[in-house]
């Protein structure tokens, strides 16, 4: 039992660490600063999630399950809460999201901005 419980533990943190990893990834390619907060936020609550989860099932049922726990409900809040109240104030200081939008979409194979396959 001790030999699954090990495995389950080390795919947890592995996927936990890899999470963080493509999140960092995420940060260096980005190049706008929604794009970034987006990609921290998502793989900071996945990768810390998992992780904790990870370490849960190594501490059994115990006390250190239920800090554990605590910690994880703590980090679920706030997390999306505090990336939305960054991007809320970046947008309301004036930082302007950046979008491109094509010259002619009907080239690309697109509809038009009608909505009309033809254009």
């Amino acid at each position: 039992m001790t030999g699954a419980l090990d495995i389950v533990t080390a795919v947890l943190l592995v996927a936990g660490g890899l999470f963080c990893v493509v999140g960092g990834i995420g940060l260096h390619r980005f190049s706008e600063f929604y794009q970034r907060t987006h990609a921290a936020s998502v793989t900071d609550t996945a990768g810390a999630g998992l992780m904790l989860v990870g370490l849960m099932f190594q501490g059994g049922i115990s006390m250190v399950t239920l800090k554990l726990v605590l910690v994880l409900a703590f980090l679920l809040f706030s997390s999306p809460a505090i990336a939305h109240a960054l991007v809320k104030a970046a947008h309301g200081h004036g930082l302007a999201l950046e979008l491109e939008i094509p010259d002619n979409p009907e080239k690309n194979g697109e509809p038009g901005r009608d909505g009309d396959a033809a254009g």
